[in-house]
């Protein structure tokens, strides 16, 4: 199976970690009788080989020796090798119907970009060597079995065929877990291959059809939305929810084959797993084929969380991650019976639960009474003198829940105070005044020159300024004053701390000295913005932010002083003709905040309307600003408005793309939601 592999030259190729000399290492050791040395192996070509899909010049001279060593009957996990194989020709991709034209090229590439010519060679050298899935396709290993499916859709040249023996193959089969993978290849095939692929599409039909077991009958479904939606039945909700609680009901765990237990991405991601992963993946692809049809989505969970089944409920709280995070809805019900999930003897599902109610923030205020239990009812895991803050007393504070006080009050009368506390506090609004006191006292004990001085002091910063805490002065001098020239992040504290002064405002009188003599450092736009809160002097900030807004691009400088300038407004005057230069810049955040200032030191719209249009189209995530500014601007934005209601009508959250996301997603676009409403209010 490594016949020719000393012959190549290994060394003069390269991977993710420079040279691939050690890649006949991990090909050899995907063959070891050991099953810990075959994932440690398997581990090493994705992470080293193949890693995040790259294709280098050794994973295309590993191709063939990969061939080999799939189609070795004797040789355990060979699946994760068809897989392996699949994923080098591109299987992740996409499923665009356009996938296999005469140029073979995989979508998202760039034929006339070197770097995707490995790509394309991979694609080429994968589908060259396909006929060995057909081989594969009856093997004795069912894990084989499962895995060649979709490998011989994407890549064999003979759709025809391959479609034929998808359905002869769902015929024979004997074991479900083949059987289903079989199913998702039909709807794969309909999905690759248009027109031409009515009878995958007919055939997914009549697996729907009541005669076949319920988790078939799901998983064609599933595909059946993914492919020709207007085949689903019309009763789609009340179906999958009767197919689940059958299905869970006729479930039994059997007992999982072992395991090894590597530190491995592959060994952890495995340890990850749900318990019952299959009806996890069965409604996954459900949910992920409705995409907008927020309506039958939320039902679909509300009916999973309805289940007996401890699996089903922590299956649905994962699965309505994905909804909340990309689709916009009345989610007070869906939340509601998370938070439920909350009382569970599960911790498994008390994990789940919690996770996606973290980064709801207000929206997770339908389950605040069950957080607010949760934290009163278990003080070990608030985070008292730890680095992280317990979850649940996070996602009740960020909700702004008040409950939230006590138990944070309790952590900051801690030596170590996690660094989300401050930050947390900021969710609650003037409800969290009782804790200023404590944050000042937490101040007061950051030392003035340790490696941690800004991760510390950061956080507690922000908190205070949030209450705009203008007793707390003397810790922040401290700080300022008496942190070493030389420490780490020192310009990223000074910043911090001006910050916080700014937000005292005239409350920070005697810190003017010292801000004044900021004016000429590198955080001198910090410092004259916190100035201008402090003491309202134009003729001396004026200066230092004019010099901002000529500086380097790269150091932030212009957009910081842009916004600073427009918190002046008219006294900012002297400073138009640099924003107008700044607004034609070729950096889309600094055009949105020198228009926002020109807006707030002129009340000329004219300027100002142009790049907000493009600046929205061009990246979303600059409409939050944008819309701040047309609030201010009331009946002068209209001409823009267009975008404010388009955003409205909208279903797909702003902030929404394929394969990521931000824990503030959620957070943003609500907020982005509430600023559009308030513009057009503030029009009429």
């Amino acid at each position: 199976m490594f016949r020719g592999i000393d012959e190549v030259d290994w060394a003069s190729m390269e991977h993710a970690y420079g040279n691939a000399a050690d890649v006949p290492v991990l090909l050899r050791g995907l063959a070891s009788p050991r099953p810990q040395e075959r994932e440690t192996a398997l581990d090493g070509m994705y992470g080293a080989v193949h890693p995040q899909g790259d294709v280098y010049d050794s994973t295309l001279a590993s191709i063939p020796f990969l061939f080999s060593l799939a189609g070795q009957v004797e040789l355990p996990d060979r699946g994760g090798i068809v897989e392996l194989l699949a994923s080098i020709g591109g299987a992740d991709s996409g499923d665009d119907p356009g996938e296999h034209g005469e140029d073979d090229a995989v979508p998202g590439e760039d034929p006339e970009d070197p770097e995707d010519d490995n790509h394309a060679m991979a694609r080429a050298a994968i589908r060259a060597s396909a006929g060995v899935f057909l081989d594969l396709v009856a093997d004795g290993d069912a894990e084989v079995r499962g895995a060649v499916p979709s490998a011989l859709v994407r890549f064999h040249d003979e759709p025809p065929r391959v479609l034929a023996l998808l359905r002869e193959r769902l015929a024979d089969e004997t074991e479900e877990s083949v059987r289903l993978a079989l199913v998702e290849s039909l709807g794969l095939f309909a999905r690759l291959y248009g027109e031409s692929a009515a009878p995958a599409v007919d055939r997914l039909v009549s697996l729907c059809a009541t005669p076949h077991e319920p988790g078939l009958r799901l998983a064609a479904l599933g595909q059946l939305a993914s492919c020709a939606p207007d085949r689903l039945p019309a009763d789609l909700v009340p179906t999958v929810i009767g197919l689940l609680h059958t299905r869970s009901q006729r479930f039994r765990r059997s007992v999982e084959p072992t395991r090894t237990s590597t530190d491995t991405l592959i060994g952890r991601l495995r340890r990850m797993r749900p318990a019952d992963e299959e009806g996890a993946q069965l409604l996954r692809t459900l949910h992920k084929a409705l995409g907008a049809r927020t309506a039958d989505r939320i039902a679909l969970i509300e009916g999973q969380l309805s289940s007996q089944d401890t699996a089903d409920r922590c299956n649905a709280v994962w699965m309505s991650a994905g909804l909340f995070r990309e689709w916009r809805a009345a989610y007070e019900e869906p939340v509601a019976l998370i938070g439920e999930q909350l009382g569970s003897d599960e911790e498994q599902l008390r994990y789940a639960a919690v996770s996606v109610l973290e980064f709801l923030f207000t929206l997770a205020a339908p389950a605040a009474d069950r957080l607010a239990a949760l934290v009163e009812s278990d003080p070990d895991s608030w985070g008292c003198g730890t680095a992280t803050l317990g979850r649940p007393l996070k996602a009740l504070a960020r909700s702004g829940d008040a409950r939230a006080v006590p138990a944070l009050a309790e952590v900051l009368r801690h030596p170590v105070v996690p660094n989300e506390t401050g930050y947390t506090i900021g969710h609650l609004g003037p409800a969290a005044a009782p804790l200023a006191p404590l944050l000042r006292e937490r101040l007061g004990a950051v030392p003035l020159d340790s490696p941690e001085t800004y991760s510390r002091a950061a956080p507690l910063l922000y908190g205070l300024g949030t209450l705009r805490y203008a007793a707390a002065l003397p810790e922040v001098l401290r700080l300022l004053h008496g942190a070493p020239r030389e420490l780490r992040l020192r310009d990223a504290l000074v910043k911090a701390l001006a910050r916080a002064l700014g937000a005292f405002g005239a409350g920070a009188h005697e810190a003017i000295p010292a801000l004044r003599e900021l004016l000429t450092g590198e955080s001198a736009a910090a410092a004259a913005d916190a100035l201008w809160s402090v003491e309202a002097d134009a003729e001396a900030v004026l200066p230092p932010l004019l010099r901002a807004l000529g500086s380097e691009r790269d150091t932030g400088g212009p957009r910081v002083a842009a916004e600073a300038l427009g918190r002046m407004g008219a006294f900012a005057a002297p400073a138009l003709p640099g924003l107008r230069g700044l607004a034609a810049s070729t950096e889309v955040w600094e055009r949105t905040a020198a228009a926002s200032a020109l807006w707030d030191v002129s009340g000329d719209p004219e300027p100002v309307l142009p790049v907000f249009r493009a600046a929205w189209r061009q990246n979303p995530y600059v409409r939050g600003t944008v819309t701040e500014c047309l609030v201010r601007m009331g009946g002068a934005g209209a001409p823009v408005h267009d975008l404010v209601r388009t955003e409205l009508a909208s279903p797909r959250r702003h902030r929404a793309r394929p394969g990521g996301h931000g824990s503030d997603d959620v957070l943003q676009d609500e907020r982005l939601l509430g600023h559009c409403r308030a513009a057009l209010d503030a029009a009429s």
